[in-house]
């Protein structure tokens, strides 16, 4: 079945993880073989062959480069302008991917349509078809000012999270407390003059409330699951997921496992002794959907290789191929064809044509 997933860190998998995502997956992981520089050294699951396996033909993509002030023990950069440069860097990522014919930017309702029709046809095989990408900004801090939101947009940036973890120099993420200060009310501000979707995704409570009351724009969640079940400020109250029902906004169900079942200890836990799998996500993924009494707010956005890999990520993923799993457990559970479309694709697809319509 056709896929959108709304969150992969691919450029920050390439430019900093240092992998040829063109390559096998199994490539890939024998090629890091030994590295203990970060904790998913061999473990990754997301590839460009493995999506198209997938059918996974559209993404929303991210930039990241966090600011980190003084006294900070977070990991990012020492100015607004060496996380801007990154952020650079990452985009040049993409462009080179479009330059090679492996991606297409979609960014617009012309250019949507045009790869749905690509990804839908069956003239080609997957392996023949480009991979369409949304470009996300994952945490605003590389933006230097509010004017160089603009600068990105003539990029195609066309979503940004103000937030990511910790304190923000536009909002306070995860982990974090506090409103937005001036310039985040700016940026709201800009975004929405510029008909850029606010993903509400890591923005701490208090900005959150904020954003809901200061932004009238296209609201979505790239990747998020729900407070009810895993108690944590990283995930949705079910307050918080009624209100983006109400925005009409739609969440993406995230693959850490952590924010799947309640009690994982990191470096402790294991995917398999805390039976952390894709049917414990779909807990997730029916608590939107009994919340707002339809199919119609929830997605894929999965985070994978997203700083964790198969260590920390249901147990029946080996590849990000995988997610072509979920359709199944959906129809155990008694959703209708129709149903899925809406969860794999159609939420997704019906929200970007409202969006730049």
């Amino acid at each position: 079945m056709f896929t959108i997933d709304a969150h992969l860190d691919l450029s920050m998998n390439a430019m900093e993880w240092n992998r040829d995502l063109r390559r096998p997956i199994s490539e890939i992981n024998e090629r890091e073989y030994g590295l203990k520089d970060k904790p998913d050294r061999g473990n990754a699951v997301v590839s460009l062959p493995e999506l198209r396996r997938g059918n996974i033909g559209l993404v929303v993509a991210t930039m990241i480069a966090r600011y980190v002030a003084p006294g900070n023990p977070l990991r990012g950069w020492h100015s607004p302008e060496q996380a801007w440069s990154q952020t650079q860097a990452q985009l040049a990522w993409y462009k080179t991917m479009e330059a090679e014919g492996e991606m297409v930017q979609v960014n617009d309702l012309a250019t949507l349509e045009l790869h749905l029709h690509t990804w839908n046809n069956h003239v080609l095989p997957n392996e023949k078809k480009p991979l369409g990408y949304i470009l996300s900004l994952e945490g605003a801090d590389s933006i230097i000012t509010v004017d160089h939101l603009e600068i990105m947009y003539q990029h195609g940036l066309r979503a940004v999270g103000p937030a990511h973890y910790g304190p923000g120099r536009y909002a306070n993420g995860t982990d974090a407390t506090g409103k937005m200060n001036q310039n985040g009310l700016d940026l709201l501000h800009k975004m929405e003059s510029l008909n850029i979707i606010l993903d509400a995704t890591h923005l701490c409570d208090d900005a959150f409330w904020q954003a809901m009351d200061h932004f009238r724009g296209a609201v979505w969640a790239s990747h998020n699951n729900c407070r009810a079940i895993v108690n944590h400020n990283r995930q949705y109250s079910d307050e918080q997921i009624k209100v983006l029902i109400e925005r009409d906004a739609v969440i993406g169900a995230a693959m850490d496992a952590w924010m799947i079942v309640p009690g994982w200890v990191r470096g402790e836990s294991t995917p398999q002794n805390m039976n952390c799998d894709l049917e414990k996500l779909m807990d997730h993924v029916d608590h939107i959907c009994q919340i707002a009494g339809n199919t119609l707010h929830v997605g894929i956005g999965s985070d994978l290789d997203g700083a964790f890999g198969k260590e920390q990520c249901p147990s029946d993923i080996d590849t990000i191929a995988d997610i072509q799993k979920i359709p199944s457990l959906l129809r155990k559970r008694g959703y209708a064809e129709s149903d899925i479309n809406n969860i794999m694709h159609g939420n997704w697809t019906r929200f970007l044509k409202k969006a730049w319509g």
